[in-house]
């Protein structure tokens, strides 16, 4: 093979534009400022420990049209803003824009105190009593239950043991299946010794639970993205969308210890999501519990929960009104990418709406 032959005033071209590109880069950094937590306005309605409840306000002014409010449990391995990242990027912009009331858990960051903290704790206890703040605060017996990623995990651990207080649920990115073979993460966590891990560090610091999902992809994830930034650099409005998504990847909350234990042993390693088997205060999860109408939304090119991971919930629940939506994009892609606001909030909105 002949070796590309560059000439010299082509050389001189490039480094030119990178040059050009780095400094105008350096004045478009320094002009970004702080980044949001989120673009809605919202007010929190409950708080209790570490966990704060919001509700938000519809920008353009609008009642809700769909009587029944609706629950957002994110996971807790990431802050929940994702939903509402940028103006023209917010999932829960677009769910109102459907006529929906919505409701948010912030799981807020565990400390110290929280080490003991159990699943348990977590959806007999905090989710519980947020849903019941919830209803209070609409005025509803019942809420419309989105969990999402590990949140959708937790909402199906819920909706198993409290299906009178849930009337519809939704599941975005939401494993069930643990163990398929395309599943790296779980490959991997397959074969950690939890108890080690938990009893040698307590709490797991978010960083390493960071470190962990950026390694599922090293190239692309950890160098390949800040190659390609150069070449938005020049670019006020693209470095901003930029740095708002590094904002949000590198805020990783700990996890509460006893926690992270459980969830990695029942689900990662056993698999009981699906299998049955999941302890929760005495309580056993049995998914074939869940009899109200579901939607489970999957991204066909995710990473971290492929579709043979998620698709099993259809068999696996007890509901006959099982419906599925499949978004052609990635794990973060569901929530940010223009193609997945066009889809994604739409279809739950007219699902939820058709079932008021």
């Amino acid at each position: 093979m002949s070796a590309i032959q560059l000439k010299p005033d082509q050389i001189l071209k490039e480094i030119t534009n990178f040059n050009t590109k780095l400094a105008e880069g350096m004045k478009n950094l320094r002009s970004v400022g702080d980044l949001p937590s989120g673009v809605t306005e919202k007010e929190a309605i409950y708080t209790e420990d570490k966990v704060t409840l919001y509700h938000y306000k519809n920008p353009n002014g609008k009642a809700a049209t769909n009587k029944t409010p609706m629950l957002i449990s994110y996971a807790l391995v990431n802050r929940p803003y994702m939903t509402d990242l940028q103006e023209n990027r917010s999932t829960v912009r677009g769910l109102m824009e459907q006529g929906l009331d919505v409701y948010l858990i912030d799981w807020g960051y565990p400390d110290r105190s929280d080490r003991f903290l159990t699943m348990d704790d977590y959806i007999n206890g905090y989710l519980d009593r947020c849903v019941d703040a919830v209803c209070e605060h609409a005025g509803s017996e019942q809420v419309n239950l989105l969990g999402i990623c590990q949140g959708g995990a937790v909402s199906l651990c819920y909706t198993s043991l409290h299906q009178d207080k849930v009337k519809n649920l939704v599941t975005m990115v939401t494993p069930v299946d643990f163990h398929t073979p395309d599943n790296m993460l779980g490959q991997w966590i397959k074969h950690i010794d939890v108890d080690l891990l938990v009893d040698s560090m307590g709490n797991i610091p978010g960083d390493l639970m960071n470190w962990t999902f950026l390694n599922l992809k090293p190239y692309r994830l950890i160098a390949q993205k800040y190659i390609d930034m150069v070449d938005i650099l020049d670019n006020q409005k693209a470095v901003c969308n930029f740095m708002t998504m590094e904002k949000w990847i590198f805020d990783s909350p700990d996890q509460a210890g006893e926690c992270y234990r459980q969830f990695v042993k029942d689900c990662y390693q056993d698999n009981k999501l699906l299998k049955g088997g999941i302890d929760l205060g005495g309580e056993i999860v049995d998914l074939k519990n869940i009899t109200c109408p579901v939607l489970n939304v999957y991204a066909l090119d995710d990473h971290l929960v492929p579709p043979s991971a998620s698709k099993p919930m259809g068999k696996a629940v007890g509901s006959t009104d099982y419906q599925e939506v499949s978004f052609k994009g990635g794990h973060i892609g569901i929530y940010v990418s223009g193609s997945a606001q066009a889809l994604v909030p739409p279809s739950i909105g007219k699902w939820l709406n058709e079932r008021d």
